[in-house]
């Protein structure tokens, strides 16, 4: 085969289209992977947007996507971490090289975090672990100390909301979640003690009335800075609020007796790894909220982009 169909853009801030690339050729350290699956996350709208552009430089069209998974056909000469025939899954996206996982066909480093899978995990579900799972379990992590009780997961609908919950409460935290009442149950199977329903009123006023002696930790997957300081409020002196959107005014929540973490991810093969054993053996549960088409994906960017999702969306061949 010697072109592919890849959903890509070709600068800052352009509308994705369907596009037919070269299937690209792996390097002496590099492996090139048929992509069975991949998984949309809020980041690669953000690297739409330029969010990356001070930082790295960008070859368009640059091919979007950052976590797939699919099977090694060929292997550099270099490479000693995987064989053809290797199911694997990772973070494909490298923007200096134009690289992501929304293709038929992909190249990755093996350098790059990205693991073997067992026979019998899914890709759609392999696909949805990387960015997501490392993220919420990172997250947990960033949020706790070791003498935590309680802790809130704002927005906990999401892919990173619905990981988080579980590995709180793996912890043997109680987790209170923000839901509608469409999710209140799965929320529950997945471990939390609390639900807190949005359409019966401001979450902040819910929680404070539920717990007025304050809350441990919470994790903010959804409050905008401004809204953060509120959130803020509900916890006790000493606790912890961590937020995934950033901009947090770390001062003002020290005057308040709050520290304040704008989260940011590091991904490791070894969290990988772990998160894949954990999926295959049913421990962690993934939910796929959508599955889209690889050739659907530039005419329902938009939709994707602003979808409030229950779960994962994954892209599949087709």
């Amino acid at each position: 085969m010697d072109s592919m169909r890849a959903v890509t853009i070709s600068d800052f801030g352009a509308e994705p289209e369907l596009s037919e690339l070269p299937v690209p050729e792996p390097g002496a350290d590099e492996v090139l992977v048929r992509i069975e699956a991949a998984a949309v996350n809020p980041f690669d709208w953000k690297v739409v947007d330029g969010a990356l552009k001070e930082f790295v430089p960008h070859q368009f069209p640059l091919v979007l996507g950052n976590d797939a998974a699919g099977v090694v056909e060929r292997a550099g000469a270099n490479v000693v971490r995987f064989r053809p025939g290797d199911r694997v899954c990772g973070q494909f996206m490298s923007v200096r090289h134009g690289r992501g996982g929304y293709a038929e066909y992909a190249v990755i480093s093996e350098k790059s975090y990205a693991v073997v899978l067992p026979a019998d995990l899914p890709f759609d579900i392999a696909a949805a672990l990387p960015t997501a799972g490392m993220s919420a379990y990172n997250a947990v992590d960033a949020a706790c100390g070791a003498d935590d009780r309680t802790i809130l997961i704002n927005g906990a609908t999401g892919g990173v909301g619905q990981f988080a919950v579980q590995f709180a409460a793996q912890r043997g935290l109680r987790v209170i979640a923000t839901a509608g009442p469409d999710m209140a149950d799965y929320l529950a199977e997945l471990g939390a003690a609390e639900l807190v329903d949005r359409a019966r009123g401001d979450t902040v006023d819910q929680v404070r009335a539920a717990h007025p002696e304050g809350l441990d930790a919470v994790l903010d997957l959804v409050s905008n800075p401004a809204d953060a300081l509120r959130v803020a409020g509900l916890l006790d002196t000493g606790g912890t609020l961590v937020s995934t959107v950033g901009g947090l005014d770390r001062d003002a929540l020290a005057d308040m007796g709050v520290l304040g973490v704008n989260f940011q991810n590091k991904s490791s093969n070894e969290l990988l790894t772990t998160l894949v054993a954990m999926a295959a053996a049913g421990t962690l549960k993934v939910r796929i909220d959508a599955a889209v088409p690889l050739s659907e994906v530039a005419a329902r960017a938009s939709a994707l982009r602003t979808a409030r999702s229950r779960g994962k969306t994954v892209i599949l061949p087709g």
